[in-house]
């Protein structure tokens, strides 16, 4: 029983019904003009459903009445873009139309109809309604008086699932909606990894050279040396949390603009870090960087990053070669270094996948592994 009249304990039942009442003011309103023509309200739905924006409107009531809470997805709110869209807007009010109608007899007479009968267990003689004008009073219509009010409760329920099925198949989003939203989804999905490879690739390298400087500091026991090091240690902390504050930012504001990340211009930062940290690095530079493409030199930046990082993570102070290359079609990025002992024959650990996968991302490609005595990472990016 207690299941029985749980819907009547939710206010979403209630809001259901209005949502099917609210048009049947539109027809009231008709009713003290023409009460002879009735169906002109529903007729009148034809043009008006063939309003894009009309969509929007009958989206969020949707929202808002019949599906408070749901996802964002379930119902769409945007105006109707295609003749498609249009259509199911008219089929959906003459839908909702059909179904207020319903529910405003259902809820007016039914009612009407337990009182009466009430009335005529009681032994008066009902005037209202006319299947009960002539029936004689007697105490056994008492028996009769939840027949209504049960079918009442059926109609309110039923109607209310009816009509937020009705919305989801009729106001649901269109394919084009839907692709639209799987595109967003999967932006904001691309936006976390490059925030994560952002974080790993820019913490990754200033602690890899705090450690080296400071291990080098320790051993060499000179002065003038554990200077130069705690100032380059204290140099690439400053830029690591520079870094840090600008995508701890990008994660406060989603729209905020990639412009202030930096760029191949700003390599010479990067060599000076790697060089600072005991690292001989010789870098040969073609072609005018300024010309790269913004998210192609933003990219590369980070390879780049990421390359020198492994170098001195593993590489025991041998040297490096550095080439970065403006060709016609394409951006090379090339960073070689002695193979040593704790360098790994297979390209594993997350700073070399995430290596590969920004190539991949711009359409490029990525080599990383050992090459004619060398360990290799080369990068090929397409400028255009």
């Amino acid at each position: 029983m207690t299941r029985l009249l749980r819907p009547l304990l939710k206010g979403i039942t209630y809001t259901r019904l209005l949502h099917l009442w609210v048009p049947m003011l539109v027809v009231s309103v008709w009713m003290f003009i023409d009460p002879t023509t009735p169906w002109v309200p529903a007729l009148v739905l034809i043009p008006v459903g063939l309003i894009p924006a009309v969509r929007t409107g009958e989206g969020v009531q949707a929202r808002l009445l019949l599906l408070p809470g749901a996802e964002g997805s379930v119902v769409s709110v945007h105006p109707a873009a295609t003749r498609r869209d249009r259509l199911r807007t008219v089929l959906w009010l003459q839908t909702r139309m059909a179904l207020g109608a319903v529910a405003m007899f259902a809820t007016v007479w039914l009612p009407v109809l337990a009182f009466e009968l009430a009335r005529l267990a009681a032994g008066r003689t009902p005037d209202d309604v006319p299947v009960l004008r002539d029936a004689p009073a007697h105490w056994s219509y008492a028996f009769l008086v939840p027949v209504p009010l049960l079918v009442l409760y059926g109609v309110v329920v039923g109607l209310g699932g009816l009509i937020t099925e009705a919305a989801r198949r009729l106001l649901g989003p269109s394919a084009a909606e839907r692709m639209a939203a799987l595109e967003e989804r999967t932006e904001q999905l691309l936006e976390r990894t490059r925030i994560a490879r952002e974080l790993h690739d820019s913490i990754g390298h200033a602690l890899t050279v705090a450690v080296v400087q400071a291990g080098a500091a320790r051993a060499a026991g000179d002065p003038a040396f554990t200077d130069r090091a705690l100032e380059a240690i204290e140099e690439t902390g400053r830029a690591a949390l520079a870094d840090l504050d600008r995508v701890l930012g990008i994660l406060r504001e989603s729209d905020r603009p990639v412009s202030g990340r930096p760029t191949l211009v700003d390599a010479g930062r990067l060599l000076e870090s790697a060089r600072a940290a005991g690292a001989k690095v010789d870098a040969e530079f073609a072609g005018p960087l300024d010309t790269v493409p913004g998210p192609v030199s933003r990219e590369g930046y980070r390879i780049l990053q990421e390359a020198l990082t492994n170098v001195l993570r593993h590489a025991d102070g041998v040297p490096a070669g550095v080439r970065v290359a403006v060709e016609t079609k394409v951006l090379v990025l090339e960073v070689r270094n002695p193979l040593t002992a704790r360098i790994p024959g297979s390209a594993r650990g997350s700073g070399l996948r995430g290596i590969r996968e920004r190539a991949a991302l711009l359409g490029g490609r990525a080599l990383t592994g050992p090459a004619d005595g060398d360990w290799q990472v080369r990068v090929e990016l397409p400028l255009r």
